[in-house]
């Protein structure tokens, strides 16, 4: 039994990082009836940095590299800085689901900057996917009308579509820095610069917003700043560790139906006929530049700090 129950636990890890992840764009929805956007980044920040502080003991040391500052700030600077910026907006915009959608680009975006920057392979499927994945983003702001929990898709869509291009090039940035640097410590150096970051943001936010929020809003808060940035990031680092990572990084690939999902079941959100189409072909452009061979495994192979409201699917 005790056995049945250790072989069990890493695919229970690994799934409820992925309910944490899908589920944090409705969160994030419910939180921003309440608070203005960056005002809500910086409880979040502030909330998961807080943790981080108590639990500096337990970190692991770091073996920082000179000239590693560059990279650390533009790893902030990436995330949480630019993202939560694009993210936060977009969701004042979109639904959670088409924002849940649209971050399955992720990881093609990830394998084209690999490309780019260090020269890893690329093939034409991974174009190819690219394309049928942009071309299906388009086609799910094209195939919204106005509503009031999407009052512009497109402009949402494109911010987003901002956002996941943040979290591409934070994922390479650390890339170049999880051989020296422990990813807890990464995780919790951004959650300090997003606190430090979207403070004059929320110094700045009306008294009358902090006072006016509910519960719900607050809980969902802090759903996103403890379950989602630190649960989720906690529970997929023990999946990793016990399972191979190949199998744990492909998990990542249902978070985008579970924001779907969580959107209608929680948010009442809709899909027009021509943009279920339009997720049929991001799903297609995913599958068909679905990265391979050694280069996904270089890649992969190393756990990631969590990112963005829905923290990883993509990758964490």
């Amino acid at each position: 039994m005790a056995n049945r129950t250790a072989s069990a636990l890493p695919t229970l890890c690994l799934a409820g990082a992925v309910v944490l992840w899908g589920s944090s764009f409705v969160a994030a929805k419910q939180a921003l009836t309440a608070f203005a956007p960056l005002a809500l980044v910086f409880v979040r920040m502030a909330l998961a940095a807080a943790v981080f502080a108590c639990a500096r003991p337990l970190l692991k040391p770091s073996r920082p590299a000179p000239g590693d500052w560059k990279w650390l700030a533009l790893l902030c600077l990436f995330q949480p800085c630019l993202y939560f910026i694009f993210e936060s907006h977009a969701l004042t915009l979109t639904t959670a689901s088409q924002a849940g959608v649209i971050s399955s680009l992720v990881p093609l975006l990830v394998t084209v900057g690999a490309r780019v920057f260090f020269a890893e392979p690329l093939s034409a499927r991974t174009v190819a996917g690219l394309f049928l994945c942009l071309a299906g983003v388009a086609g799910l702001s094209l195939g919204a009308g106005g509503e009031a929990e999407a009052p512009s898709p497109a402009a949402g869509n494109l911010l987003e579509l901002a956002a996941m291009a943040c979290a591409a090039g934070y994922m390479l940035v650390v890339k170049h820095l999880c051989a020296r640097h422990d990813t807890w410590r990464l995780t919790a150096l951004q959650c300090y610069a997003g606190a430090v970051f979207f403070l004059p943001a929320a110094l700045g936010a009306p008294a009358d917003m902090w006072r006016a929020a509910n519960t719900s809003a607050w809980a969902s808060a802090a759903y996103l700043g403890l379950g989602v940035t630190i649960g989720a990031f906690g529970l997929y680092n023990m999946a990793m560790a016990r399972m191979p990572a190949g199998r744990a990084s492909m998990a990542i690939n249902l978070v985008p139906p579970a924001a779907l999902v969580a959107g209608v079941v929680c948010r009442g959100d809709t899909l027009t006929p021509e943009q279920m189409l339009a997720c049929a072909a991001i799903a297609a452009g995913v599958l068909l530049g679905r990265p391979g061979g050694a280069s996904k495994t270089r890649f992969r192979n190393k756990p990631l700090p969590a990112q963005g409201a829905s923290g990883a699917e993509h990758v964490p």
